[in-house]
């Protein structure tokens, strides 16, 4: 499987938020690291076709992911930054909604969801309304979302934000027993669950990726921490500009 993105741009505006983004991606998982602004976000929505590029192209295998449609979409599990869940549902129920949502055959979501439920430690939560789940359950239930129909490619947007260290160390588990055979990006501020999951690491800054094959590299050889890559790629370069 290769996700190639061409030279992909979008604009809000006058304000340029991705800028003629250019990787192609393969199964494994990619930690994407930026500040805020960095057009993290809109990477993802791009890749899960929330979005449409104002220039270039995605393309699944060679063929534009806008061609391929609901076939395309069918391959994406998705964890958005918003917690926009329903409160009024329970855990079970949303889940049910989703399958639908993503066109989980009944038979393929009846077996999935007790599956998922248990993996992600919401089994005796599953009756209860979303209204009644803490952060780190939600967080949870919206990875388990993302997982029905067993997709090809996962896009998380902070999948362990508001969770516990605990329910961090699961989800990053997790998140690392799914890298055999799929596409995994995650975006996250929480810099050791990259530096814990990651396979490859992508900088972006200014809605740039940025090309640092000394720090890719020494990451990769142990001479570098994320922490101290952040720190050199990302505030000190702030600093000099002030």
């Amino acid at each position: 499987m290769e996700l190639k993105l061409s030279q992909v741009t979008k604009r809000y505006g006058q304000f340029t938020a991705l800028d003629r983004f250019e990787y192609c991606f393969r199964e494994g998982i990619y930690g994407l690291l930026g500040p805020n602004g960095a057009g993290k976000t809109t990477l993802m929505n791009l890749m899960t076709g929330n979005l449409l590029p104002d220039e270039g192209c995605i393309c699944l295998d060679g063929t534009d992911i806008q061609k391929l449609g609901i076939r395309y979409l069918k391959n994406i599990g998705f964890v958005p930054q918003q917690q926009n869940l329903y409160p009024t549902f329970t855990g079970k129920r949303f889940l049910y909604y989703m399958a639908a949502l993503k066109g989980v055959d009944k038979k393929t979501a009846r077996r999935e969801i007790p599956e998922l439920l248990k993996r992600l430690n919401l089994t005796e939560h599953q009756n209860k309304k979303i209204r009644e789940y803490s952060g780190g359950m939600k967080q949870r239930l919206l990875m388990a979302q993302a997982l029905l129909g067993d997709p090809a490619i996962l896009i998380l947007d902070e999948p362990t934000a508001g969770v516990d260290p605990k329910e961090r160390i699961e989800i990053r588990n997790i998140i690392k027993e799914l890298s055999g055979n799929k596409l995994i990006l995650f975006a996250t501020h929480v810099v050791s669950d990259i530096e814990k999951a990651a396979d490859e690491i992508l900088l972006l800054k200014r809605g740039k990726l940025l090309a640092l094959p000394e720090y890719i590299d020494g990451w990769h050889q142990g001479k570098f921490s994320l922490e101290d890559i952040y720190l050199r790629v990302f505030e000190e370069k702030e600093e000099e500009k002030e």
